[in-house]
This record gives structure tokens, sequence and C-alpha cells, in this order.
């Protein structure tokens, strides 16, 4: 078991946070100068290290009756669907506006570098629905927060928030609730 006290993912593989970390590739001043992107494409590019990682993600929320999957543009996508398959619920995109081809509801959120959107079919959430929010990365909370109030808007109790990475020097386990929030790594 790791030492590190942001882990809450019970029963994982001693290995699978050292060969996510050796992964990881920072891409210094991107999307803009000063911020280190941390891109998770190479963890994707190994199929069996990506299984191990949406089987850790998800290990928290077995048992806890999530009818859906909210998955958050864009990696969030690339984790989300695989995570509602392993949880057996359904899965929905929450996506940039514009994005969506059928009638949707819209949120606005602050970034820690801009300001931006997301939405959701107004059918992708019904009333009653258990959600996870999932995505890579959880920075200063605005997207994920924004995702939970469509989520809430159109009548769903969300459940918990999984993300492969969560930057603990920003705010966003505070602001999303801490005993809500699941992250594979934490830095």
């Amino acid at each position: 078991m790791s030492n590190n006290p942001s882990l809450f993912i019970p029963g994982h593989d001693s290995t699978l946070l050292d060969d996510v970390k050796a992964r990881i590739r920072d891409v210094p001043d991107f999307p803009k100068p000063g911020i280190s992107f941390k891109d998770v494409t190479p963890v994707l590019a190994d199929p069996h290290l990506f299984g191990r990682v949406v089987n850790a993600m998800a290990a928290p929320f077995r048992g806890r009756h999530i009818t859906r999957v909210v998955g958050v543009e864009a990696r969030g996508f690339l984790l989300g669907a695989p995570i509602a398959l392993a949880l057996h619920s359904g899965f929905a995109p929450a996506r940039k506006p514009g994005k969506l081809p059928y009638k949707s509801v819209t949120e606005r959120y602050s970034l820690e570098y801009g300001n931006d959107g997301l939405q959701l079919h107004e059918d992708a959430v019904g009333r009653g629905d258990r959600v996870l929010i999932v995505d890579d990365l959880l920075a200063t909370g605005g997207t994920a927060e924004a995702t939970a109030r469509l989520v809430t808007k159109l009548g769903g109790e969300v459940v918990g928030f999984s993300f492969l990475i969560s930057l603990d020097f920003l705010p966003g386990r505070e602001r999303l609730g801490r005993e809500k929030v699941c992250s594979l790594l934490s830095y």
C-alpha cells in the first residue's frame, strides 16, 4: 500500500502508481506559459496499464449503485467510458458548448487559466440517477464542480468524482468535498 494519504483506491496493485508515474509526461508551458501539463496519453497507449488504471479508478465505486458515469471533455471521455463499462452503468459525455447534437443544458465556470462552459444532453442524466464524474486531472475543481451542477440540474445525485491525477497544491479536493474525491495519483 502506498504512503500517499490522498490515495483512496482500496486493494490497488502496489506497482500501479510507479508504472503510471513513469508514463505521465510533463509538457511545460501548455496550454499557456507557466503551466506544466500532465499528459496522460502515454498511459492510455499501453493497453495493460490502461486496463489497470480503469479498474483502479472504478474500484472505490463498486457496489455504490452508480447508474451513470459522466466523462468530462475530452480526456474524461477516454477514462469515463471504460469505467462506466466496469461499473455496469451508462455513460454520458459533458462537452464544450455547441458540440452536442441534441437539446442540452449549459453551465459556465472559471478555470485556472480562463473561462469556459460545459453541456449535457437534457436526457443524459435522469431524476434519481446516481452519478460518478470522471476526468483525468483535478486542479482547482471548477470543471468538475460545473459538471456536478449540470448533473444536479437534471435531477441526478453526484455520488463521487474519480480522477487519474489530483494536483493537491490547488484547492480542487476541498472545493468538491474531500470525501467525494478519489484519485490514483496526487502531486
